[in-house]
């Protein structure tokens, strides 16, 4: 089959969605590879690269995608002139958030394309090769914690020196999915002193089973608000940190707000808020998207672009969790697997036949 894989064209995306170490593998697997010169780039993986492992590189979009096959990028389809390209021959497979934009599906839906979304992807033991979304999390949170170190006006280890004895960092750690996990361990083997909490009793034993000290916060009772009394029982925990990491997300929803104003006020001048959860609202109330917010002496960040971070290890992740879904998705007599009985099609299956048929995303769309 044809798989056309396009230079992305998000603002800050460095990753591309197919490295060349994928690339020759699709091509043991009979696949025909057509990159669009430059994908690549941003990522350190040259045409050249691409043309070695047995790819064919097209000199721009409209080349790259003028034929029938799969269609597969980081980001997928969705300005008017992207979608312009677009026909019933494609299948789409790339993070379409479709449950958070509905209208990005109808749009793409209107094109005939069926497409497959990668941020949909179950989390079962069988689905675990093509999870693209901890792959993401996992770059994600380690920059987190670079960014943190590089930002911070003091170092991160314990240090005994001849000037003196440093001490190290405080760094406390809010949501401990996959980013949050990867944000604690990073820290660790920075050196500094790392607390995690989670509203999840399991989430607290991977906290502790990655170095860092848990925090316990009592479930209320009484009909009491249990975010409130959450926040008032971080407050202290935030006020010794240097740096807080937020990392709690809901998929298709906004993030659910941990830290407040009177929270970081409470924060020592000279602290540092990174929020991950900044795309959907953040989970801190003064988190502003890819901007810098600055409130009583505490920075606050939003970065979105984050896993786009390490390029070239987080394309070489992300092009491996393709791999594996492209085995899925394409048959052995070359047609496409739309069989929503299997659990992960039936997951990932936005559009098809002119249609979105995903039931959250007709839910989320009004589409009923």
């Amino acid at each position: 089959m044809r798989i056309a894989v396009t230079r992305e064209r998000t603002d800050g995306e460095r990753r591309v969605a197919i490295s060349p170490e994928a690339t020759r593998v699709l091509v043991t697997a009979g696949h025909d590879l057509v990159i669009e010169s430059g994908a690549g780039s941003a990522a350190g993986m040259r045409d050249a690269d691409y043309e070695s492992a047995g790819a064919t590189i097209a000199p721009d979009r409209v080349t790259t995608v003028d034929r029938a096959g799969l269609l597969i990028s980081v980001h997928g389809p969705t300005s008017p002139d992207d979608l312009a390209e677009v026909t019933s021959d494609h299948v789409v497979i790339a993070l379409l958030d479709p449950v958070w934009n509905p209208a990005a599906a109808k749009a793409l839906a209107a094109t005939g394309a069926t497409a497959y979304s990668l941020d949909l992807v179950p989390r079962s033991t069988r689905a675990q090769s093509m999870d693209v979304l901890s792959s993401t999390a996992t770059v994600a949170g380690t920059q987190a914690v670079l960014t943190a170190a590089y930002r911070l006006p003091k170092l991160m280890p314990l240090m005994i020196t001849a000037a003196g004895t440093i001490p190290p960092a405080r760094l406390v750690v809010l949501g401990a999915g996959v980013a949050g996990l990867q944000a604690i361990a990073t820290a660790r083997r920075l050196g500094a002193v790392v607390e995690g909490f989670d509203i999840r009793e399991e989430a607290l034993e991977q906290i502790r089973s990655v170095g860092a000290k848990s925090i316990n916060v009592p479930v209320v009772e009484d009909g009491a608000d249990q975010a409130v009394h959450n926040q008032t029982a971080l407050t202290p925990h935030l006020a010794e940190a240097d740096i807080v990491i937020t990392a709690a997300q809901i998929p298709g929803r906004r993030s659910p707000i941990l830290v407040t104003e009177a929270m970081v006020s409470a924060m020592k001048p000279g602290a540092m808020i990174i929020d991950l959860a900044a795309i959907r609202g953040g989970n801190c109330e003064l988190t502003r998207a890819d901007e810098e917010v600055t409130h009583d002496g505490v920075t606050i960040l939003g970065p979105t672009d984050l896993a786009s971070g390490s390029a070239f290890s987080a394309s070489r992740m992300f092009a491996n969790n393709v791999v594996k879904l492209i085995e899925l998705v394409v048959t052995e007599d070359n047609t496409i697997n739309l069989d929503t009985d299997d659990e992960i099609i039936a997951a990932m299956l936005v559009t098809a036949g002119g249609e979105v048929v995903h039931p959250q995303v007709i839910e989320a769309g009004g589409m009923q």
